[in-house]
């Protein structure tokens, strides 16, 4: 039974509305294992907390860990033990997220220990202090003490997912202790699986031209305390998996000691100018570091909110603590992963048939599934978490060149060719892309009935950085290069296919002919899908700059059902594969449909009684059928998949979704919850701003979400009445329109 307590601060009116605190997320009993674990970060660190047994836990994870076979490897597990050890579950224990300042803090008998991550360079701080004088050991503790050969199954955590090499590994660490200090590392070799993948695509006469992210990275830290000394070292496992444990102990009991962990990455020559990087990053920490970070977050929780009472107030609580998650990795060197960010743990007690080690997600480390990706970012865009969300951009801004590439190499005609599961090289996953494959396939496709022909996720994310500009006027200017050349792929793509099946390149009305394409998974062998007519159409509108191209877009293609005109998946199609509903990304992500839009009807007719939509109806995972509720004004539907979506998860910590479709915690899952609510409180039409579109009234709520134009809006509906507005800039309350107030 989950034992968790959240303390909510309540505050009405316009000046508690200036003043919002983030909840505390409170347990008094002990976990039972790193299932039961809490997060805690900041920066690009996120660490998984608990205490289990009398000892203290947490494992290190950081952006951009990507192994020699692109595996997201963990920095390690820390222990400690205290002695005499205060951690029993008695009516003094208590462990406590500080949500409002960004830490966690753990307290008993005297003793309390405060876990945080630095903002601003990438160093984990503990802090321990005691009434009496303790003695302290501390463990560091690696599972990849030795190579470790990838067990059947086990490859679904690197780029090689179910088709590792025979007799592949994952490299062993290197650990070396140094007086008071133990510093580790992971060090890929100069060749990865970037150049199996090059040589499999048929990309090697480009190689030298291509980014390769993977080639001599190497990642890891420097653990030490002030008064510690090596014990030296011990074997153990723990949920199935084997370690080695580097121990060190206080020279004498203390009543404080303060351990620091400095972690590094970079990709180098030498080992040599990786050290001096990582001593570098400990010369910078300074006592400022602690108030700074402390401040950030402070910061954080007054960009946005949204809290509820009553009914809601679980599913607000549990928005808030997913954005907490993703605030872990504000500014990594990679966007956060859509299967388990970084809060993964020991994926026994996901699914005990795929008990490996610490380091195992399912689909993948550094490859991303851009379908599920985009739903972790979208919301920042109303949190007001904008400058979160470069992380994302800059991935695809690396991948561009290798993209093009791409075009050019197999087709002979520009613009960035991006494949869904892409690798963080810009080339498709060598699994999907297939290894047994004709050899006259094309080599440009994935040799897959899932993923053929899906190139059009990429748009999501041209129109997120377009979204950025239009939202708090955000230099786009070096992404811009990007979002031309996405869109040239487009024109110049399906005028090569067209050419090579007769004379026009362009059909008799003057359109593209999007055949063959791809509605998501789902539809496959598409002709003219709807899903990518309306992406390329808003990302044209939005852009701005090609309006030939526009011209050429194709009409979105409709259906009658039983008499009700809605929008087709795709005007042809061959069959279905997946579970996903293309037919609705019209209403979201590409908002052609919505409230106060033309046509509303013929959106909901197509969320009400096509068949397929219903059947694909789910609130689990990747899905965002509480979304397209939402945006269309469905609000006894949003409102029931909303309690479904941002319910308890599985685990102690309650934003711990997953594992869906994915894994956990599920990613996908929470940033959908999130964007599902926030279009329930707000929607936008050009300069209109509609308010509660799809939010009962019998839900007492309060809110402050961003709009279009650098607009906030922070409101207060009470007993069915709208309490508190307040409009920034105030010239913008001329466009607000409560949509569901009380007559």
């Amino acid at each position: 039974m989950k034992r968790f307590f959240l303390v909510f601060i309540v505050l009405v009116g316009v000046s508690a509305l200036r003043s919002q605190h983030a909840p505390s997320v409170i347990w008094n009993t002990l976990s039972k294992n790193s299932s039961e674990s809490m997060p805690c970060g900041g920066g690009d660190i996120g660490m998984n907390v608990w205490v289990e047994n009398g000892d203290l836990l947490f494992y290190i994870s950081r952006s951009g860990t990507f192994d020699e076979h692109n595996c997201m490897l963990k920095q390690g597990r820390i222990r400690l033990r205290l002695s005499p050890n205060p951690f029993t579950d008695n009516n003094d224990f208590r462990q406590e997220l500080k949500l409002n300042d960004g830490y966690v803090e753990i307290a008993a008998g005297g003793i309390t220990i405060q876990l945080w991550a630095d903002v601003f360079q990438p160093v984990v701080h503990l802090e321990l202090n005691s009434r009496t004088p303790v003695t302290a050991d501390v463990y560091y503790e690696n599972w990849r003490y030795q190579d470790r050969i990838i067990r059947k199954g086990e490859g679904q955590q690197n780029s090689y997912k179910w088709a590792p090499p025979k007799d592949s590994y994952t490299a062993k660490d290197h650990v070396k202790v140094e007086g008071n200090s133990v510093v580790f590392y992971h060090r890929n070799p100069e060749e990865t699986v970037f150049d199996v993948v090059v040589a499999q695509q048929g990309m090697e006469a480009v190689k030298s031209q291509m980014m390769n992210p993977l080639s001599n990275l190497t990642f890891g830290g420097k653990l030490w305390g002030e008064y510690l000394k090596y014990i030296g070292t011990s074997d153990d496992a723990y949920a199935g998996t084997d370690y080695r444990a580097w121990q060190f102990r206080t020279l004498k009991p203390v009543r404080k000691e303060h351990i620091r962990i400095a972690l590094h990455s970079e990709q180098t020559p030498d080992i040599d100018t990786w050290h001096a990087g990582l001593n570098a990053t400990i010369a910078r920490i300074s006592a400022k570091d602690k108030k700074q970070s402390r401040m950030w977050w402070n910061d954080f929780w007054q960009r946005s909110y949204i809290q509820a009472s009553g009914k809601a107030e679980e599913i607000t609580r549990n928005y808030t603590l997913f954005r907490y998650m993703l605030g872990c990795n504000a500014y990594g060197s990679a966007p956060t992963k859509f299967n388990g960010g970084l809060f993964t743990f020991d994926p026994c007690f996901v699914d005990e048939k795929q008990a490996f080690t610490p380091d195992y997600r399912k689909w993948g480390g550094g490859t991303m599934t851009a379908q599920n990706q985009r739903l972790v970012y979208w919301s920042m865009l109303k949190s007001g978490d904008s400058d979160m969300m470069p992380a994302q951009f800059d991935f695809y801004n690396r991948m561009l060149r290798n993209a093009e590439l791409r075009s050019e190499t197999y087709w002979g005609h520009k613009g960035a060719c991006f494949a869904e599961q892409i690798e963080n090289f810009g080339l498709p996953n060598p699994a999907e892309y297939g290894f047994k494959r004709p050899e006259w396939f094309d080599k440009g496709l994935e040799y897959n009935a899932w993923l053929e022909y899906e190139w059009d996720t990429v748009l999501e994310f041209c129109q997120m950085i377009l979204e950025t500009r239009n939202y708090n006027h955000a230099d786009i200017t070096s992404y811009l290069p990007l979002i031309e050349s996405c869109l040239t792929f487009f024109d110049e793509h399906y005028r090569y296919r067209a050419s090579r099946r007769g004379r026009k390149d362009l059909d008799g009305d003057g359109h593209l002919v999007l055949f063959p394409g791809s509605a998501c998974e789902t539809y496959k062998m598409t002709n003219n899908a709807s899903s990518t007519i309306a992406a390329l159409r808003t990302v044209l509108e939005t852009y701005g700059q090609k309006p030939e191209m526009l011209k050429t877009i194709p009409p979105m293609p409709f259906r009658m059902i039983d008499g009700k005109e809605m929008i087709s998946p795709a005007k042809t199609w061959e069959r279905i594969n997946n579970v996903e509903t293309p037919q609705l990304y019209p209403v979201y992500p590409w908002r052609i449909y919505g409230v106060g839009k033309d046509s509303l009807d013929i959106a909901r007719n197509t969320y009400l009684y096509d068949p397929d939509a219903l059947k694909f109806r789910s609130h689990t995972g990747w899905k965002q059928d509480n979304i397209w509720a939402a945006c269309m004004g469905l609000t006894n539907e949003a409102v029931r998949l909303a309690k479904l979506k941002l319910a308890d998860g599985p685990h102690r910590f309650p934003a711990f979704w997953g594992p869906g479709y994915d894994w956990t915690p599920d990613h996908n899952h929470g940033g959908s919850g999130m964007i599902g609510l926030q279009e329930m409180l707000l929607q936008t039409n050009g300069d209109k701003i509609y308010l509660f579109p799809a939010w009962p009234l019998e839900w007492d709520v309060r809110f402050k979400l961003h709009a279009l134009g650098q607009t906030i809006i922070e409101a207060e509906l009470k007993g069915g009445e709208v309490t508190v507005l307040k409009v920034t800039p105030e010239s913008r309350r001329q466009d607000i329109e409560i949509i569901n107030k009380t007559p």
